[in-house]
């Protein structure tokens, strides 16, 4: 028991280093406040809120249902990496990304319009 007691009282200080080492893995560090950060935070917010739907228990009703405000964050977003990118590839995939959520959103929609 006596080295069962000192084994513990050795390793609890480095299972705490361990421990506060460990917090901070995985969390983003704190963007700079700039105009794209605070249009990303907006639009995230926005489809995170759109997205909350009713849901009916039609599972391809409530997929595309969600699915467009899901389509449309994305569109936001790339409009963000239009307004404030500057990088060649990016920004192409951004035009990509609009035209092609512009699509899926029209077909939903229209699917949606079917199933009333």
């Amino acid at each position: 028991m006596k080295s069962f007691v000192l084994a513990s009282a050795l390793l609890l200080p480095l299972a705490g280093t361990a421990l506060a080492q460990h917090a901070g893995h995985g969390a983003p560090a704190a963007a700079a406040e700039t105009p794209a950060t605070r249009a990303y935070r907006d639009a995230m917010a926005r489809t995170h809120r759109d997205m909350d739907i009713p849901l009916t228990g039609d599972p391809d009703r409530d997929f595309a249902a969600g699915m467009i405000p899901h389509h449309q964050g994305a569109i936001d977003m790339a409009r963000i990496e239009l307004e404030h990118g500057k990088d060649p590839e990016m920004r192409r995939m951004a035009q990509e990304i609009i035209v092609a959520q512009e699509k899926e959103i029209a077909q939903l929609r229209a699917f949606l319009a079917r199933r009333r």
